[in-house]
């Protein structure tokens, strides 16, 4: 066989079952795949598909890494984004662009993945020699699986997928977990029994670990509140009485209030990466507690206190067995006093905004619409997700998911238009979820067209557009008729002006996605662009 049907093999084998790119790359071209048993699909452009991937990955908590390819030259250079945007979000898959021929391969000006992709991808290397496939993949896949997980990148050189090699006896990889040492988890320990008040901050990693109840466990073992990162948004149930909701550039008040009030911070599965889009951790008059699966994050931004290196998962069950070793069943009696205090200022709080959450102004509140989608929609079937700008910053705080994986967060980078694919990807391998993207009409303009992959490869995704005619608050005019676009593209499209009509015409759509439709719904929204900022209040 030929190195090009090796790599579907070996696909097939590392169980792919995706390879979504654009053409040409002759894993597409000869349907290499396509035999292997894995199915392609072509997007309309290269970042979209991998930002499927990306989904695909997270919403699986890192179970199924997927395989992106792409043309070499323009193919990879517009596939950086998408690359980038898996890189920061800590999403793994295996990206396997052509490359320029091996003897053009490092000529100006041709664009070489090897060289450019090094600071965005977790490994990087180019298959030369095609004895070496076996291997070259393997790498790239137990990069991707293993630790902080992130894509691993082999470029392959348009001369060599026609290499012939012989029969291949490929080993599959595995994923490991790594427990944390037990002196720390002591030290940790030591530290919450000590705290008045310990506040716990859960990331992204508490996903890939699949650690939510023993989350919820040490949260109620400890009486302990929970605010999650918007990458772990969901890692927590939001209906809990000790739950404080997701921290962003838009918050509810009574995480940053007790963010502040707490003498312990534990952070767990998280990066505490400095970001617009994350919580500003105290570092005065507190403890810091910080656990991670990557050493790489503890005091990158903040000096922590203490350090607990370790899979989510294994920490919290270690954890929870070494304080239970010592409390003898007592609990710390405060429950009652911070799950009211919570409720108070939650209470309070909506109450502030229950004029914008429920306006029945023209044009439409975008508000209304948030609300909307939290009352309507079934929190036990959706998965969600809020694309850069406004549309995050108001479904952050106001939309409360109840199931882990029912919200997919992001924002370390705010890369208009990602949430399409990421849906698209979740859709996937949920079919049986109602999977809900909120945008605005910046980023629709830059990924739209991908709305005709959802139809042509029958992915029933729910788009809403919130058009307020301009992008964000920079005075630029954008805008269209996009439920006319939709309809165009073969998918459901139903524009939406009255307030009155927004939770029916929800209902509507999430009905047509049921029936195998993708959906998009454009709600004519006013120009409001206040955020919940409880830090910048007096």
């Amino acid at each position: 066989m030929n190195v090009t049907d090796a790599i579907a093999e070996i696909l097939a084998e590392e169980g792919v079952e995706h390879l979504i790119g654009f053409p040409s790359n002759p894993l597409f071209d000869e349907n290499a795949a396509e035999d292997a048993g894995i199915r392609s699909i072509v997007v309309r452009q290269e970042r979209t598909g991998a930002h499927m991937l990306d989904g695909i990955a997270r919403i699986t908590s890192g179970d199924q890494v997927e395989a992106f390819a792409c043309q070499h030259g323009p193919g990879t250079e517009n596939s950086v984004g998408g690359i980038a945007q898996a890189y920061a979000e800590s999403a793994p898959i295996v990206a396997l662009p052509a490359g320029y021929s091996r003897a053009k391969t490092n000529t100006d000006p041709k664009f070489s993945s090897l060289i450019n992709y090094q600071h965005v991808t977790k490994t990087t290397e180019q298959l030369t020699d095609p004895d070496a496939v076996e291997e070259t993949i393997r790498r790239a896949f137990q990069s991707a699986r293993n630790g902080r997980q992130r894509p691993g990148l082999v470029e392959i050189p348009k001369d060599v997928f026609q290499q012939e090699v012989g029969d291949i006896d490929y080993e599959t990889t595995s994923s490991t977990r790594t427990a944390p040492d037990p002196e720390a988890v002591e030290a940790a320990a030591d530290a919450l029994l000590d705290a008045d008040l310990p506040v716990i901050n859960a990331g992204q990693g508490v996903h890939y670990a699949k650690a939510w109840e023993p989350l919820k466990e040490l949260a109620e073992l400890l009486e302990a509140p929970v605010a999650t990162t918007l990458n772990g948004k969901s890692a927590f149930p939001e209906d809990h009485p000790l739950s404080l909701g997701a921290g962003s550039k838009s918050e509810p008040r009574q995480l940053n209030h007790f963010i502040h009030e707490a003498d312990v911070l534990f952070g767990i599965g998280c990066s505490f990466t400095k970001t617009a889009y994350g919580i500003t951790p105290p570092t005065e008059d507190n403890t810091l507690i910080h656990s991670t699966n990557d050493p790489g994050d503890v005091d990158k931004d903040y000096k922590s206190d203490l350090a607990v290196i370790g899979d989510a998962k294994l920490t919290l069950e270690a954890l929870i067995d070494e304080i239970e070793g010592r409390i003898d069943d007592r609990d710390f009696g405060r429950y009652d006093d911070v799950t009211t205090e919570i409720a108070a200022i939650e209470a309070e709080w909506l109450d502030d905004w229950d004029d914008v959450l429920t306006s029945d102004e023209t044009p439409i509140n975008p508000y209304r619409v948030v609300h909307e989608l939290d009352q309507t929609l079934d929190k036990d079937e959706v998965v969600a997700t809020a694309d850069a700008g406004n549309a995050r910053d108001f479904m952050a705080p106001f939309f409360n998911v109840t199931e882990p994986l029912s919200y997919l967060g992001w924002g370390k980078t705010t890369q208009l238009g990602y949430g399409l694919g990421l849906m698209m990807g979740a859709k996937l391998s949920k079919p049986e979820k109602t999977c809900v993207h909120v945008m605005g009409d910046g980023a629709i303009g830059m990924v739209g067209m991908d709305f005709e992959t959802a139809v042509r490869e029958d992915i029933p995704v729910l788009e809403i557009v919130l058009n307020n005619f301009e992008m964000a608050s920079y005075d630029t005019p954008f805008s269209g008729h996009y439920a006319d676009f939709a309809e165009s593209m073969g998918g459901y499209g139903e524009r939406v002006e009255d307030p009155e009509e927004v939770g029916p015409a929800i209902e509507r759509a999430v009905e047509k996605t049921k029936e195998g439709t993708p959906v998009l719904l454009e709600f004519i929204t006013a120009k409001y662009t206040e955020l919940s900022r409880p830090d910048l209040e007096e």
